[in-house]
């Protein structure tokens, strides 16, 4: 047989265990439920692994811009400049030889400005511009006339809705498809503003202006193509690529996504735009890797404008043609600069476009972070126990680092984004998980204040004792008891905030009255477990009320527990110390269980053991789950039908082959006999027919309801009914399904 040492220390290991993988299970379970924050984790690593080394661009990249800056406006005049002036524009760089033309502007109404006539009366600045000046054309068709024949894009605006918006456009270029067409599975639109007619039709193409910034508002994903009720549409970028390589249109390559069996293209894989082919996302969507802003790239609008301007460096180059200025206010926020012109972002992804750079964050980068978390959580919590928690903490710093370095090796050398925060995090706090708990075992003075507490009994049991000794005997007998377990919840985090003698005093403060409750209840305090208590009713004397009684205590703790935070509450005040109100969890459970006196010849106690005594302790640990402090099974309610129950449903037990019905006490008898109660009553059981017959949406409209009239100890309970009606609205539950909950924790 094992030695006691033995096995306290197999316990402790067992527990050490249990903490280390509950809290790895915690970092996995945060992690999916707070995904938007872990994402917007990830985006503040990889927008400063931009800031930090920018995709590389030199002046070769034949992509430059024409701005409309604050000087051009002030030079020329205010905006909207006329149409004669922007053919003026287009005829100056198809006279410079530009590849392509890309206008980051919709022409969506026709010129107001009255056409550009100081420049007509004096004659115009070149031959072209006195043709139109005498044939008297306006200034759409004077730029329709430029643009007609060149390779000039013109932006377009999608659109939510259809307000103010056409339903569809014809798009300039053709669309090839290598896989399933993948209309179904890009962004979608109702609407889209285009050009004016005349421009439309002169245009060699047409691409959209859309920007999907992300939820802090900062462009990272930039879509590429999208749909418009049906119909494909480029961006300008694409848009200005393919006109200026004279390309008829685009391939797009669609695949099946990794794991699926649908048997049809479910992603986007590329898009074949000339001679260019563009790796993307799944959605059509590319990130963008963006070069640092160089104005040695820029040509303000008013030097192009000018008779003797030198254009010679714009020859074969693809021309960009945006506005800068602070009044147009065409702005969006990337990771390099909160507040960078629209037009520069157009030229960021052309030039990324041309120059094959990629920026990915792959499909297996998810799950290989989360293994890489859970292998150092796994080396940490083997090496713990067995190194000074100094030098595991030096271990951990240096792997976090490893992974750092092993994140902006991928994003420097091949544009692959890997998170290093993920599995830093999550063995960060696997390590103080297994600290706490070693810490919290060696904690000796701990162990010596709760054996400073002995053993209670009521003194009944001391009066039978001492005139039947005879009974002080192993063994027991067979009888129906009540069983309470009640423990403090999340006493190992209160007690750290504690000097020995201090949590020795609170220790007492607490005790002291749930104890006399208990005994002024008829009951026997079976034991001290640290902060948890386990009492019965029903022995050693008999006690025909024992449901009652043990009901009766339950809520009369509860009562003195809300007496005792006011008191602690007031002390702490006192002290300027912060405050957090002390919880427990309460299981009540009837049934047929062996009491008696347990042990070995030596040494025993008066106790009770059975799988009744097993069940008051999984129900006690269930309370938590539930939202309410005090759950009975449907024994103990029965024993004490008097008071005010609220069933919560019927619950399978880990290793348990029978479900039993559970329910939260919500108030005793006189609460039982109010019109609060039976309103709550009346819903509450109307909530639990609607959610028995499948039909959760309306049991968690009744839940919504029912939880304003709910007193505070168990209004949890109806939050967690509507996490659980949402989660089983959400699935396609099979016909065998039935309502019952399974109880996969002891």
């Amino acid at each position: 047989m094992a030695s006691v040492g033995a096995l306290r220390r197999l316990r402790k290991w067992r527990s050490y265990v249990l903490v280390v993988v509950g809290a790895y299970a915690f970092t996995l379970l945060i992690g999916a439920l707070a995904a938007p924050l872990r994402g917007s984790l990830e985006n503040i690593v990889f927008d400063q692994y931009q800031r930090w080394k920018p995709r590389p661009s030199d002046l070769d990249e034949p992509v430059r811009i024409v701005d409309i800056d604050d000087e051009s406006i002030h030079l020329i005049g205010r905006w909207p400049w006329s149409r004669r002036k922007m053919a003026d524009l287009v005829e100056a760089l198809v006279k410079a030889n530009v590849a392509g033309i890309g206008f980051d502007f919709v022409f969506s109404e026709p010129d107001e400005t009255g056409g550009d006539a100081a420049a007509c009366a004096a004659g115009g600045r070149g031959p072209d511009q006195a043709s139109r000046c005498a044939e008297g054309v306006s200034g759409d068709t004077a730029l329709a006339h430029a643009v007609q024949g060149r390779p000039v894009a013109l932006g377009v605006y999608l659109t939510a809705t259809h307000d103010g918006a056409q339903a569809s456009l014809t798009s300039k270029a053709g669309f090839s498809y290598v896989g399933d067409p993948p209309a179904d599975f890009v962004y979608t639109f109702k609407g889209v503003l285009p050009p004016i007619g005349a421009l439309r039709d002169a245009a060699a193409g047409l691409g959209f202006l859309n920007w999907l910034p992300d939820n802090d508002r900062v462009v990272r994903r930039v879509p590429l193509l999208l749909n418009v009720n049906g119909q494909l549409q480029p961006s300008l970028a694409l848009e200005t690529l393919r006109v200026a390589q004279g390309a008829s249109g685009y391939v797009v390559k669609s695949t099946t996504a990794a794991g699926s069996t649908a048997g049809k293209s479910e992603v986007i894989d590329s898009i074949k735009d000339g001679d260019v082919v563009v790796p993307v996302q799944a959605d059509g969507l590319l990130r963008v890797w963006f070069a640092k802003s160089d104005p040695r790239r820029v040509v303000p609008a008013w030097k192009a404008l000018q008779p003797d301007a030198d254009l010679s460096d714009l020859s074969g180059k693809l021309v960009l043609i945006g506005a800068s200025a602070s009044l147009l206010s065409d702005i969006v926020a990337t990771p390099l600069d909160p507040s960078t012109p629209g037009v520069e972002a157009h030229a960021n992804l052309i030039g990324q476009m041309l120059a094959g750079a990629t920026l990915e964050r792959p499909d297996w980068a998810p799950g290989a972070e989360i293994w890489a978390g859970a292998a150092l959580s796994l080396l940490l919590a083997v090496l713990l126990p067995l190194f000074p928690i100094y030098a595991t903490a030096v271990m951990l710093v240096v792997a976090a680092g490893g992974f750092a370095v092993l994140s902006w090796t991928a994003f420097a050398h091949q544009g692959v984004l890997i998170d290093p925060v993920t599995p830093g995090v999550t063995a960060g706090f696997v390590f103080l998980a297994g600290v706490g708990q070693l810490y919290g075992q060696k904690r000796q003075q701990v162990s010596e204040i709760r054996s400073a507490f002995g053993r209670y009994v009521s003194p009944a049991v001391v009066a039978r004792l001492a005139e039947h000794p005879e009974q002080l005997k192993l063994g027991g007998e067979k009888r129906d008891l009540t069983v309470m377990f009640c423990d403090i919840r999340s006493f190992t985090t209160l007690s750290e905030g504690f000097t020995a003698v201090e949590l020795s005093t609170f220790l007492n403060e607490y005790l002291s009255p749930m104890t006399d409750i208990i005994l002024g209840e008829e009951g026997t305090v079976d034991k001290y477990m640290g902060d948890a208590i386990m009492a019965f009713w029903n022995a050693p004397l008999d006690d025909a009320a024992h449901g009652i009684h043990g009901v009766r205590a339950a809520l009369r703790m509860r009562e003195t527990l809300a007496e005792l935070n006011r008191d602690w509450r007031e002390s702490a005040a006192k002290a300027d110390r912060p405050f957090k109100p002390v919880k427990f969890g309460i299981g009540l459970n009837t049934g047929e269980c062996s009491v008696g006196n347990m042990g070995s010849l030596q040494r025993f106690d008066y106790s009770a053991l059975g799988d009744e005594v097993n069940i008051a302790s999984r129900l006690e640990g269930s309370s938590k789950q539930f939202g309410v402090d005090i759950v009975a099974s449907a024994a103990t309610r029965d024993e004490a039908a008097e008071f005010a129950w609220l069933e919560i449903d019927r619950v399978k037990l880990k290793n348990k082959t029978r479900a039993v019905a559970l329910f939260a006490l919500a108030g005793g008898p006189a609460y039982a006999e109010s019109d609060d109660f039976r309103r709550l009553a009346a819903l509450h059981e109307d909530m639990l027919a609607a959610y028995r017959a499948r039909k959760f949406a309306a049991a968690q409209t009744l839940a919504q309801e029912a939880a304003p009239l709910a007193p505070a100890e168990v209004a949890g309970l109806y939050g967690y009914c509507l996490r659980r009606f949402a989660a089983l609205d959400a699935q396609a539950l099979p016909e065998s399904w039935a309502p019952m909950i399974a109880l996969d924790e002891k």
